[in-house]
């Protein structure tokens, strides 16, 4: 080829690959084009640089993609793999044999094959991004696919010198890598719906047990509050499923809510019922308040004090204004009851005082030296003790036996002086003594017949009638 400049007609070619450059089909030569727009598939490609690693919903890197470290593919030979013949043809060579891409006519053919190189390399470097972006799972797999597939559609009239057998390989193995990350995506996000789904009906089922069985209503509620939060963050549910769901969840909230809404109707009632009640208690307590019957009111005390426990709780507010009512009117009694138990504890106290002397003249009483005397000593004492009138509770017991000690010294000197003078006794003494003189002369007459056995056995008799009547004289002495 001569180094004639380029004619009149005819542009410097530039680094960018030529549209329509030449073919196979049209071998005939033609004008070397001027600097021209990328190719139909470079412009469809638009690379980008790639991004992050994806998040669970997206693809992941694809083995096999040729994930190169740097976007620096191996230099390229344009010289290896075409030629430019002596009319400025350009050829490349592929394994279908060499096909015309275009033609030179602007200077020496290496620089032909260098400008026909570098739109090789571009190309090269359009896949090399597509691989990056799919090896590390950061591409569009729709846009990357329909890149791909622009490209490898376009290689067959590709006007550039290069292995463009092993970008096809190349290409093939992107559209493959993205089959095959689609159909990972898909089972990522199948395997993510069942984990929302799982993660769903166990919220919902939760949410029915609260809605069944809770009674702590704030914790309850709280936790109705968090499982709803935890709700808006699960996503990528089918509509039909999520509506289903959604419904469980609403339902049981919805129930917790009315159980709880009539628990409080119903507390508040009971609180509007304990009001009036504690209201009437409240004022039946400051009726007795100033009573001065002591047993009485303070037991009705005690049973209004039951029914206050029993009322149940009121508003607060009016619940502690209540109380105060009712306890001061309980407290006024019961002061008042203790400043007149301590005036009757001081009487009580001048009672003991006084029955200790009249107990001291008491047990000097001696029955010994006259029975009746004694007797009229006792009467007059135990008219003085009752006049006298109650003691303190913890003396009484004392007191009082001393007092029965004196009685029943009285008592028993007075029975045994009736034992001494009881006739009846005296003569159930003679009749055992007569007894015996009976039984001793039918021995004597016995025995003067020769009757021994007779005399003994009455003896025998005579001598049981003999204890009898020593024992019914002996009681009479004793007394």
């Amino acid at each position: 080829m001569s180094e004639n400049p380029t004619p009149p007609n005819q542009e410097q070619p530039s680094d960018k690959a030529p549209e329509g450059a030449g073919s196979a089909s049209s071998p005939a030569p033609t004008p070397a084009p001027a600097a021209a727009a990328p190719s139909p598939a470079a412009a469809a490609a638009k690379p980008r640089i790639p991004g992050p690693r994806p998040s669970p919903g997206k693809p992941g890197p694809v083995a096999g993609a040729h994930p190169p470290a740097a976007l620096h593919h191996t230099a390229n030979n344009p010289a290896k793999f075409g030629r430019v013949d002596d009319e400025g043809n350009v050829f490349l060579k592929t394994a279908d044999g060499e096909r015309q891409i275009g033609s030179w006519q602007a200077g020496e053919p290496s620089e032909g094959l260098a400008h026909f190189g570098r739109r090789f390399e571009d190309l090269a470097t359009e896949v090399e991004l597509l691989e990056v972006r799919l090896s590390s799972g950061t591409a569009d797999l729709r846009k990357t696919r329909s890149a791909a597939s622009a490209l490898l559609e376009s290689l067959p009239t590709a006007a550039v010198l290069g292995d463009v057998d092993g970008l096809d390989k190349r290409l093939q193995i992107v559209l493959a890598g993205c089959e095959e990350a689609v159909v990972e995506a898909r089972h990522r996000k199948d395997a993510q719906r069942v984990d929302q789904i799982t993660r769903k009906e166990a919220l919902a089922a939760e949410a029915e047990e609260i809605a069944a069985e809770a009674s702590q209503w704030k914790v309850a509620g709280d936790r109705l509050r968090e499982i709803l939060d935890e709700w808006k963050t699960l996503r990528g549910i089918d509509r039909k499923t999520d509506d289903v769901l959604w419904k469980r969840y609403s339902k049981a909230r919805e129930a917790f809510n009315r159980r709880r809404g009539a628990h409080f109707a119903d507390l508040d009632r009971q609180r509007a019922g304990a009001k009036h009640r504690k209201e009437d208690l409240a004022i039946e307590a400051e009726k007795l308040a100033a009573s001065t019957d002591w047993g009485p009111t303070a037991a009705a005390f005690r049973d209004l004090m039951a029914e206050w426990k029993l009322a149940g709780r009121a508003p607060r507010d009016t619940d502690d204004a209540l109380w105060e009512r009712f306890k001061q009117a309980q407290d006024t009694f019961f002061e008042n009851r203790k400043v007149a138990n301590a005036e009757v504890d001081k009487e009580f106290a001048a009672n003991a005082t006084a029955k200790e002397s009249l107990l001291a003249e008491a047990e000097r009483i001696d029955p010994a030296t006259g029975l009746d005397s004694a007797r009229a000593a006792l009467r007059n004492l135990q008219e003085r003790w009752e006049d006298i009138g109650k003691v303190p509770r913890e003396r009484m017991h004392d007191l009082e036996g001393r007092l029965r000690a004196v009685e029943t010294k009285v008592r028993e000197a007075a029975d045994q002086q009736w034992r001494r003078t009881d006739p009846e006794a005296l003569a159930r003494a003679a009749q055992f003594r007569d007894r015996v003189n009976q039984f001793e002369a039918q021995a004597a007459k016995a025995e003067a017949a020769g009757k021994a056995k007779d005399a003994e056995k009455a003896r025998a008799q005579a001598k049981q009638w003999q204890e009898w009547a020593d024992a019914a004289e002996g009681a009479v002495n004793e007394r």
